[in-house]
Formats: structure tokens, sequence, C-alpha cells
């Protein structure tokens, strides 16, 4: 990871949106979000989102978090679930 949040939950989501941006434009989008935003905290940066953005990322952390659960990564899941909680 190139980038470290003070906020490890954005570290995280950097991460994980980092296994799409290969195949999709609209990670590709909030990943430099992300990056270029300098947020504290991972409330700031999903309140930027529109709603369109909060949807998708709502897409993508549902599948990022079921694979933390199978790969049993609780400290993972835990902090992809703290930037899934503030989305709606």
């Amino acid at each position: 990871m190139a980038q470290m949040f003070d906020d490890h939950t954005l570290d995280y989501l950097m991460e994980s949106l980092s296994n799409w941006i290969d195949d999709d434009v609209k990670a590709v989008s909030l990943y430099r979000q992300l990056v270029a935003g300098h947020y504290p905290d991972e409330k700031a940066f999903v309140e930027s989102l529109s709603e369109e953005e909060q949807l998708y990322l709502n897409g993508i952390l549902t599948k990022e978090m079921d694979y933390a659960k199978t790969g049993q990564d609780d400290v993972r899941l835990t902090q992809l679930n703290e930037v899934y909680e503030r989305l709606f």
C-alpha cells in the first residue's frame, strides 16, 4: 500500500479497492478519490461520495467482507465493516 492513513480503516479500504481497479473504472475513481482526498476518517470519505458511488462501494464491500469472513481475517472484516456501516 502506497499511502498510510492515520485511520487504518482507510488503509483497508484502499487495499480492497485496489483489488478492483484493473477491471473497473468506478473502482479506479473511488481509489483515486481516496488517495487524493486526505480524508481524516471513513466518515469523511463516505460523506464525500455521491449516492451512486455509495451504492457501488456497498457492493464492493459486501464482496470484500465475505472474502474476509472466508479467510477468517477478523481485523480486515472489522475495518471494512466500519466503512460499510457509514454508507446508509
